[in-house]
């Protein structure tokens, strides 16, 4: 007994066949459910003005005002021309000549320029040529016996003037020293005197004292009399 089905009929030969084309289709299906996307219409922006969400812009009434114009200038007053009569004579001054006369040129043979002074500056004590003669002190004709004597004379005045019990009235103790300079001028006066000291109320103290020294004659510099610069350190000792 020959069997009914058609052999080209056999589903078993292509099965392979149908379960690629399955597969294939569903990761096609499943790809597309991937990729699928959705947007939300009310935010899609189309791109579109909406002209309803702009404000009217509100054009100003502009009013014309009629400006009277202005007043006209008052007409210019009239010129008033003053005539005068052309019968008293003006004398015209005569004018003279700048041409300098040949004959009254003098020539000058000679120009002599006027000395110039040399200003010599102060000069120390201690380098001057002919030191300042301090009042008693005339007889010396030595220029180094001077300055000794100079020097003793001062000291002995500032000594016997200056007032040593300021220094323990001010608190002080010890040894102190004020170092004064003054300047001995062209005439032999004391001048610019400058006190360095402890206390404010010593060195007031030093300058009364010198400038109470007396004239003296003038030191000289090349035969001139000159500034001299002296320094003087007064020096005392408070008993404790």
């Amino acid at each position: 007994m020959e069997p009914k089905k058609n052999p080209k009929a056999d589903l078993t030969r292509r099965s392979v066949f149908f379960l690629q084309l399955g597969l294939i289709l569903v990761l096609l299906i499943t790809w597309r459910a991937i990729e699928w996307k959705t947007y939300d219409k009310d935010a899609i922006d189309t791109g579109q003005l909406n002209m309803d969400d702009l404000d009217d812009e509100e054009i100003p009434i502009t009013e014309m005002q009629n400006t009277p114009p202005p007043p006209p200038p008052p007409p210019p007053a009239p010129e008033v021309i003053e005539v005068v009569e052309d019968e008293e004579e003006v004398e015209e001054d005569e004018i003279e000549s700048t041409e300098t006369n040949m004959d009254d040129i003098v020539e000058v043979e000679e120009v002599v320029e006027a000395p110039v002074e040399e200003e010599v500056e102060d000069v120390p004590f201690a380098v001057i040529e002919d030191v300042p003669i301090f009042p008693g002190c005339e007889n010396l004709n030595n220029n180094e016996e001077r300055k000794q004597c100079m020097s003793q004379k001062i000291s002995q005045f500032v000594n016997r003037e200056f007032d040593t019990d300021l220094g323990a009235e001010l608190g002080l103790s010890g040894v102190n020293r004020v170092i004064v300079q003054f300047k001995i001028d062209e005439k032999g006066n004391i001048t610019n005197v400058q006190s360095r000291a402890p206390h404010p109320r010593l060195e007031r103290e030093a300058a009364r004292v010198i400038n109470k020294l007396p004239s003296m004659q003038p030191g000289k510099q090349r035969g001139k009399a000159v500034g001299v610069m002296y320094s003087l350190p007064i020096v005392f000792q408070i008993q404790d």
